[in-house]
């Protein structure tokens, strides 16, 4: 090498170009300060050593010999993979650096020091290698960081085991499989001023949400303390996500998801005299608060953007806050390798059966289902007992588990959040993994048969035994346009986000009340009259659900309002039409605290439900909190997409009295492009739909409920099964009535009921009496599209000639 080659260069003199100089690391931190700082993305300074630096290292100690003769005894079969690692490592730790290398970084770190204006400022070091980094090859976490570091001697010694890092057991194995030649990757070492949160929080964050692909979210995870934990998924983290749409809307907080994580362990700062960092428990009130404010959220969120818009694609980064200054700052990202790869013209849909008890649940990574035998592994040093096929099972892993992943059906762990090493190689890897189940390792044993399910939305379970479940391609590739509207109904906001993909018209029925049944689960009118509440036990799983909210009915609203955001975020800007709680009495009574407020009814499909609750005293103030939820959804959070639909209203007069409690509660019609839609369940609806029409924007007919009610049918007694036919011709002419009396009102008229779904005819039927929109589950969106599109095809055509 000549006497000009550069050995160290700042952050400021790098950029993404510079890969081969720099790896993928430091050039792209280089790209950041040098391009982003002026938008506003703060980047840490610091330094890097360059390639040449590296190269000149392995020289001046005659290393490339040593190395190269080791990976040919691995090659020929001569050695094993740890203990041909293990030398090489070794060999290069034990190296001594060249004068003019040692005294480049010395010389670096020094001016950083004086650029901060303190001696031996405490620095991270981090390895990056030429080859990492990659759009189709992710070396994420293979080569080691080291944190805390001070002074001369300790930086020296951190860069000389960053370099020995670059033949670890995982790293040689990935080169290997991914066809890298070892020797000809170089390894750069990045320097940058620690951020001290230690005294604060750290994490991960992508610009795409991680399992669905859907590319306008920031998901972010938070933990205290340095971020190492949050990466080896070695902490519950917190887990928030944000609509990129609505980041530079002032006003708006498009947080769509804020869920608490345990984050019980911590990484800080070491004692002086001892290792730099060490893992402590975190405290109670830090367990119970989530570590990043809604203001800091939607800053992470909007930088996310900006690096994701500077790049051209998908991100992942990493993040920290500073628990002295209280600043916020990036300090690593590089393009997501795995959503952003996927193709958008199939779907593949796993519908379960039937299944065994639930043994323990955690986060979904993937979506799919598989079954097959457990195996537990404490270490990865007991590789040699697991049976390729198994479903691993673990505490946590790190990359020296990839091995061992590579060869699994599924994986559960005990802790990580959606950004944890775990959930990132599984998505690599394409296998279903459920990370931060808790308690795996406790209630599952070797050879148990089991079912991983991450087929049901962000929740994945671990069932007992074999469930029985089917798989479906869905391929929206070359689906043909219709004129009437496709729609879908949809009612697990977990869920919501696996069909964005679909080219639907949006959501014709959101359904509330399962929102509230497994997001907020509290009966309102517990909140509302918390003091009054007799039943002990509720009042205390009340006291723990609310925790952190002065005013318990800010709870209900604020889990109500998130839930609905995520599928009003999967189809913005198309309409979501969202219907308001319909509950039944006997199942309002089960939500914590309900059975104090709600009357026993021998028939509650007739009694006390829909429209007739809202203006009600004995439910008047839950239906304010619904309302509040709507207009938070559609004014504080943007989704001004959001409609609303009123259920099993009987009468005008009592369309009348709904309206205007809502009118009381900033739902007016008309105000900031609210619509409002009225079931057509009833009769009644039918009867008297041009009048119902003056009132509602339009109609959303219930076939199920509207068959019951018209043929006297109880949809739900076996003994009449052969009697509930949605396409008899008294419900037809019901069909028919409302289609043309809303038409002759200018309103909009749809279907939300299954009979589409599963009876291709009923749909022919609908196209050939102009309904407007027709919305069906997503698992038969594209058989409905079709059949319609044939039907409206089939109108069209000219009548053949007698």
């Amino acid at each position: 090498m000549g006497a000009d080659t550069v050995l160290v260069l700042p952050f400021e003199q790098v950029a993404r170009a510079d890969v081969a100089r720099v790896g993928g690391k430091n050039a792209s931190l280089g790209e950041m300060v040098q391009n982003l700082g002026q938008r506003g993305v703060p980047v840490p300074p610091g330094f890097a050593t360059t390639a040449d630096a590296y190269r000149r290292y392995i020289e001046a100690n005659g290393l490339e010999a040593i190395v190269s003769a080791a990976l040919d005894d691995l090659a020929a079969g001569k050695a094993q993979l740890a203990d041909v690692g293990r030398s090489i490592r070794e060999a290069i730790v034990g190296g001594e650096w060249p004068d003019d290398t040692a005294t480049a970084i010395r010389a670096a770190y020094q001016a950083l020091c004086t650029r901060l204006g303190r001696d031996d400022i405490d620095v991270a070091v981090r390895s990056s290698a030429t080859a990492e980094d990659l759009p189709d090859a992710s070396f994420a976490g293979q080569q080691e960081s080291y944190l805390n570091i001070r002074g001369e001697a300790a930086l020296l010694d951190a860069c000389r085991r960053c370099y020995a890092s670059l033949f670890t057991d995982r790293a040689i194995s990935y080169r290997q499989a991914k066809g890298f030649d070892h020797l000809k990757v170089a390894l750069s070492v990045g320097v940058q001023q620690m951020v001290r949160s230690d005294r604060a929080g750290s994490g991960v964050m992508f610009s795409i949400d991680t399992e669905t692909g859907f590319d306008r979210v920031v998901l972010i995870n938070a933990a205290w303390g340095l971020g190492e934990m949050v990466v080896q998924g070695a902490v519950d983290p917190d887990e928030y996500e944000v609509f990129k749409p609505f980041l530079d809307t002032p006003n708006l907080v498009p947080i769509i998801e804020k869920k608490l994580g345990a984050k019980a362990r911590k990484m800080i700062y070491g004692d002086i005299d001892g290792p730099p960092t060490r893992i402590v428990p975190t405290s109670r009130q830090e367990q119970a608060s989530f570590v990043l404010t809604d203001a800091e959220i939607m800053a992470l969120g909007r930088w996310a953007a900006i690096i994701e818009e500077h790049y051209g694609c998908p991100m992942d980064m990493e993040w920290a806050k500073d628990g002295e200054s209280g600043d916020l700052f990036i300090v690593q990202a590089r393009p997501e390798t795995v959503q952003s790869r996927i193709g958008s013209g199939a779907l593949k849909s796993y519908t379960i059966k039937s299944k065994g008890s639930v043994l323990s649940t955690g986060l979904a990574i993937g979506d799919a289902v598989v079954s097959g035998r457990v195996c537990l592994i404490e270490s990865p040093r007991d590789i040699d007992q697991f049976v390729d096929g198994s479903v691993l099972v673990t505490m946590a892993t790190d990359p020296d588990w990839v091995p061992i992943m590579k060869r699994a059906a599924a994986i559960v762990t005990d802790h990580g959040g959606r950004t944890s090493h775990a959930a990132i190689v599984s998505r690599e890897l394409g296998l279903p993994a459920i990370v931060g189940a808790g308690d795996a390792t406790q209630v599952l044993h070797g050879e148990q048969v089991v079912t991983v399910s991450c087929a049901e939305g962000d929740q994945g379970f671990v069932y007992e035994g074999r469930a029985d479940y089917e798989t479906q391609m869905i391929d929206t590739a070359d689906l043909p346009t219709t004129h009437t509207k496709i729609m879908l109904n949809l009612a697990n906001p977990a869920a919501a986000l696996r069909w964005w993909r679909l080219p639907a018209e949006g959501v014709g029925l959101a359904r509330m009340e399962f929102v509230v049944n497994n997001h907020v689960k509290v009966h309102p009118m517990a909140l509302v009259r918390y003091d009054d509440l007799k039943d002990e036990a509720a009042k205390r799983t009340i006291a723990d659900l609310t925790a952190g909210y002065a005013d318990k009915t800010d709870y209900f609203v604020d889990r109500l309002s998130r839930g609905l955001s995520r599928i009003a975020a999967a189809f913005h800007p198309k309409p979501v039409i969202v219907r308001m709680s319909d509950f039944k009495t006997n199942e309002y009574a089960n939500l914590v605290g309900g059975a104090q407020f709600e009357p026993k009814e021998e028939n509650p499909m007739l009694g006390f439900r829909g429209a007739s609750r809202y203006y009600s005293a004995r439910y008047r103030l839950g239906f304010d909190l619904e309302c509040r939820a709507i207009r938070r959804l559609r004014e504080t959070m943007g989704f001004r997409n959001v409609l609303v639909m009123i259920p099993f209203c009987r009468s005008v007069a009592e369309a009348c009295k709904v309206l205007q409690v809502m009118a009381e509660n900033g739902l007016e019609r008309g105000r900031d492009g609210l619509e409002i839609y009225v079931m057509c369940e009833i009769p009644s609806n039918v009867i008297l739909a041009e009048d119902f029409a003056e009132h509602f924007d339009g109609f959303s007919i219930g076939s199920n409920d509207l068959t019951q009610l018209t043929l006297g049918v109880d949809r739900d007694s076996a003994e009449l099964a052969e009697l509930f036919d949605e396409q008899d011709e008294a419900v037809k002419w019901m069909i028919d009535r409302v289609i043309v009396a809303a038409h002759r009102a200018d309103a909009k008229v749809g279907i939300c009921g299954e009979a589409p779904s599963n009876h291709p005819e009923f749909a022919q039927y609908l196209v050939a009496r102009n309904i407007d929109s027709i919305s069906v589950s997503p698992d038969s969106f594209v058989a409905v599209k079709r059949a319609v599109a044939a039907a409206e095809a089939a109108e069209r055509s000219p009548s053949p000639r007698a």
